[in-house]
């Protein structure tokens, strides 16, 4: 993650004040909070909640929350940027996807930035799924459906592997 993420986030500016969605056991958590003043991450996992508790108790400005990203419990223009990566295969249905985008979308400042990336859709990562979620995002519909959650200035990339977009709240 010390190079993917600063790679997703190229010359984006999060802000100071930055939403961190599926953080799972907080490897972009680690690198993202060197370089902002405040980072609350949402997991829905009460274990990995937890976790992420006991292993961030001595950073202050990085605040774990148990929350559903579908439903987030703050206020719309909160924050001024938000991160995602690699959990959105997670989610069960594209309908829930594209609510998480849209709460995400009302809880950035006006032109803040979504900053995203997951996994292509890959048989292996499928495997190894088993038990679990496994729902991966489609990036040739991504740039409509975030358009649709209210985002403006979309740009998806993809690679052999994965999809990055970027989008604003307007």
């Amino acid at each position: 993650m010390r190079t993917i993420v600063p790679s997703a986030l190229g010359d984006v500016d999060l802000g100071d004040d930055v939403l961190e969605v599926g953080p799972g056991y907080g490897a972009a958590t680690d690198v993202v909070c060197e370089s902002v003043k405040a980072l609350t991450s949402v997991e829905i996992d009460p274990k990995l909640v937890a976790f992420l508790e006991d292993r961030f108790a001595s950073q202050s400005h990085v605040h774990i929350r148990q929350g559903d990203a579908t439903a987030l419990e703050f206020e719309a223009g909160r924050f001024t940027g938000a991160i995602c990566f690699t959990m959105m295969h997670h989610v069960p249905s594209i309908e829930l996807q594209d609510q998480l985008f849209a709460e995400v979308c009302r809880v950035l400042k006006p032109g803040a930035a979504l900053v995203a990336s997951d996994n292509l859709a890959n048989p292996d990562l499928e495997k190894g799924h088993v038990g679990d979620t496994y729902n991966p995002v489609d990036p040739a519909t991504l740039p409509a459906r975030l358009e649709a959650a209210g985002f403006v200035n979309v740009t998806v990339t993809t690679n052999p592997f994965a999809w990055q977009a970027t989008a604003y709240a307007p």
